[in-house]
């Protein structure tokens, strides 16, 4: 059964987070809420910064990047939950999962890469001020997305082929409210270790380099705000590395939580809890977190709120 190449299940049923009607109604609730939010937060980011042009600069481009990602992340999961929690059904179909993994790879690839790419925006900013505009060209952010584009897409469409050649037999209960890897590799009653190996290893490597690459850039950041004499020049300096601080922190610190924390300490509502973190409360707060530490952010959301009112009256 090991060498087949055909699945006998034809779909999964997902769990949801609650087999209690008056939770589910409540999760339900809770969900939508926080797509909506998602949504409407993510859009307004990415409009502000298209419309303003004194948000035109490499920050903003890749916040505007994040943005659109973290849109995309909760739209691959969220949605399929509420519909089948409308429908009544729980069911998804091998194909359909298999489409959720490898989005659900991209784009947690693409949010790890892009923090990454922030963290060096900021290094350049606050350890190379006279040099910013001349390394940070407008070639240069697109090649770093387009590369980090390319990467994700190459590292989902691995996982997803790999999974594909496995075999589920009789379990097809996935104990989450989406296809993930882990509750995969557990129902297979194939030889699933080519695919763990490749979790751990070059998974391994996607996700420690660029946190790597953060911690380096905010050490570097760290001593040269340290050498500012002022301290309002200290304040300046590390204001505008607060907020994508607090966003490294909810998305890395979860994601180690779920995949590097010790397997004793795992149960499936806690690996469940973190998950939903940054699958859909990260995506959320992001916005929020960007918008209200960030002077032009607020302004440019301000100026495009009043010129709407003004056009509608």
């Amino acid at each position: 059964m090991g060498g087949a190449n055909q699945s006998s299940v034809s779909e999964f049923l997902l769990l949801w987070l609650s087999r209690q009607p008056e939770e589910q109604q409540l999760l339900f609730m809770l969900f939508l809420s926080m797509y909506l939010a998602t949504v409407l937060g993510n859009l307004l980011i990415i409009l502000a910064i298209t419309i303003d042009s004194r948000l035109h600069s490499p920050m903003y481009f890749f916040l505007s990047n994040l943005s659109f990602v973290d849109l995309c992340f909760s739209s691959n999961t969220v949605p399929k939950m509420l519909v089948n929690h409308i429908l009544g059904i729980q069911t998804i179909s091998f194909p359909g999962c298999l489409t959720q993994l490898y989005f659900f790879v991209v784009f947690t690839d693409m949010d790890n890469f892009l923090l990454a790419v922030m963290a060096y925006d900021r290094f350049v900013a606050v350890c190379h001020p006279l040099h910013y505009t001349t390394k940070m060209t407008h070639q240069l952010c697109v090649l770093l997305v387009a590369g980090s584009w390319s990467i994700a897409n190459l590292n989902g469409l691995l996982h997803t082929l790999l999974m594909a050649r496995l075999s589920f037999c009789a379990d097809n209960r996935i104990p989450h409210f989406f296809c993930d890897l882990s509750p995969l590799l557990k129902l297979s009653c194939s030889d699933t270790h080519l695919n763990e190996m490749m979790v751990l290893i070059e998974g391994g490597l996607i996700m420690m380099i660029p946190l790597f690459c953060i911690l380096v850039s905010y050490i570097c950041i760290t001593s040269a705000v340290l050498r500012v004499p002022s301290t309002k020049g200290k304040w300046k300096a590390f204001s505008t590395c607060g907020s994508h601080l607090a966003v490294v922190s909810l998305f890395y610190g979860t994601i180690i939580a779920v995949y590097f924390s010790p397997s004793s300490s795992h149960s499936a509502k806690s690996d469940t809890a973190a998950t939903v973190m940054y699958t859909v409360v990260t995506p959320m707060l992001n916005p929020f977190i960007y918008s209200l530490r960030n002077k032009d952010m607020k302004g440019a959301l301000r100026k495009m709120i009043v010129r709407k009112r003004g056009s509608i009256s």
